[in-house]
């Protein structure tokens, strides 16, 4: 049942770090015309990192045929970085965040590429719930065939 759980830890890590960039393009294109933050100026384009984390070894005999390449290995959100790309500059003389010459800073959130990362996150998101979904069949055929 270790493979099992492994399997579950590993989707399950997935699913949440799936859901944080899910959270962040949301953000992203809630905040595409947020020309002013608490910090000052223009929102400023987020995007997540992911890192590998590895397991405890708790595969048993299967891991001994695989070597170190089969100890179970998930995923992480390291940290929640902001593009340095500079803002759009769009002339609008009329708004209250104008600047002397009438120009407005306007996030660099891109909604073309924030749709593309939306697509992107959402079907690895539905990979890992087939994930899940399987090893709870694999699980309950496996129960079924003890009991």
């Amino acid at each position: 049942m270790d493979i099992l759980g492994s399997t579950f830890r590993i989707a399950a890590r997935a699913l949440r770090a799936e859901r944080m960039r899910l959270d962040v393009v949301a953000s992203n294109l809630a905040n595409a015309n947020t020309t002013q933050t608490p910090e000052g100026g223009p929102y400023r384009r987020k995007g997540v990192v992911f890192t590998t984390k590895e397991f405890a070894n708790d595969m048993g005999p299967v891991d001994a045929s695989l070597g170190a390449a089969g100890r179970p290995s998930g995923v992480d959100v390291s940290e929640i970085t902001y593009d340095d790309d500079p803002p759009r500059l769009v002339y609008e003389p009329g708004h209250p965040d104008a600047d002397p010459q009438g120009y407005v800073a306007y996030p660099n959130v891109n909604p073309v590429l924030e749709m593309v990362d939306l697509q992107a996150a959402t079907r690895a998101y539905e990979a890992n719930v087939q994930v899940v979904n399987a090893t709870r069949q694999l699980s309950n055929a496996a129960l079924s065939i003890i009991g």
